[in-house]
C-alpha cells in the first residue's frame, strides 16, 4: 500500500508539469573521414566534375575561371602566410583538376572570369557521442555462428574471419572534430553554385585545417664578448 502511495504521488507530480519532446537519435547514417591528401584530391576531382556539369548547365562554355581562397568569408581574401595546409594543397589540387575537364583556369584575378571560393570551418565537439555499427551486422554474425556451430572449426574460423574483414573494411576510429568545405561559384556578384561538403577528421590532424601562424618566432643571438 505504501509503494502505491509513493507511485501515485509521483504520477500526480508529473502530470503537473508541463512535458517537453522526447529526445530521439537520427537513423543510421554514414559520414566519410579525411586521412590523406588522397581524399582531399577525391574531393577535389568530385567538385571539378560538378562544376563542370555546372558551366555546361548555365551556357559558360568558354568562360575561364580564377579559383580564390577566401578566410572568413567570400569577400576577405586570406593574407599572407594565414592560409592552412589545406588550404594551399586543396587549391593545387583543384585547379590541377580543373584543367584536366578541359576548363580555363586564370592564373590571375579577371573580372570577366567566374569566381571559385572556397573555404574551411572546423568544428570540434565536446560531448561524448555514441557510435554504432551498421544495423544487421550483429545479427548477421551471430546468426553464422549459431549456423556454423555443427560445423568444422576450420569452417567456423572463416565464417567469423569474413565477419571481422566486413566490419574492418567500414571502420573508422571514432573522432570529435569535422570540418565544413564549401564550394561556390561567382559571376558578377551573383552565386549560381554552391556546395557544402562535410567530413570527420583525425583530432591529431587538426592542424592541417588551422590557419598558419607565421612559423617559428626568429631569435637573433648575439655575443657578449667584446673584441
Amino acid at each position: 500500500m505504501k509503494y502505491l502511495l509513493v507511485l501515485a504521488t509521483i504520477i500526480i507530480l508529473v502530470s503537473g508539469c508541463s512535458r517537453i519532446p522526447e529526445p530521439v537519435g537520427y537513423e543510421y547514417s554514414t559520414q566519410e573521414k579525411m586521412q590523406a591528401v588522397h581524399h582531399w584530391n577525391v574531393l577535389a576531382n568530385h567538385l571539378s566534375s560538378r562544376i563542370n556539369n555546372e558551366l555546361i548547365r548555365s551556357d559558360f562554355l568558354n568562360a575561364s575561371v580564377f579559383v580564390k581562397e577566401t578566410c572568413g568569408d567570400d569577400k576577405t581574401p586570406c593574407e599572407k602566410g594565414a592560409t592552412s595546409e589545406f588550404n594551399e594543397g586543396f587549391r593545387d589540387l583543384l585547379i590541377t583538376e580543373l584543367v584536366g575537364f578541359g576548363i580555363p583556369v586564370s592564373a590571375v584575378p579577371d573580372s570577366e572570369a567566374i569566381t571559385v571560393n572556397y573555404k574551411v570551418q572546423v568544428v570540434r565537439h565536446n560531448t561524448k557521442r555514441l557510435r554504432t555499427v551498421k544495423p544487421g551486422v550483429i545479427t548477421s554474425l551471430t546468426t553464422a555462428v549459431a549456423v556454423a556451430q555443427n560445423i568444422s572449426s576450420e569452417f567456423l574460423a572463416i565464417t567469423l574471419a569474413a565477419g571481422a574483414d566486413y566490419i574492418n573494411t567500414t571502420y573508422a576510429r571514432k573522432t570529435d572534430i569535422e570540418v565544413i568545405i564549401t564550394t561556390s561559384m561567382v559571376f558578377r556578384n551573383k552565386y549560381f553554385f554552391r556546395s557544402s561538403d562535410l567530413y570527420y577528421i583525425n583530432s591529431a590532424d587538426y592542424h592541417h585545417y588551422q590557419k598558419n601562424k607565421g612559423g617559428a618566432k626568429k631569435i637573433q643571438l648575439t655575443s657578449s664578448q667584446t673584441k
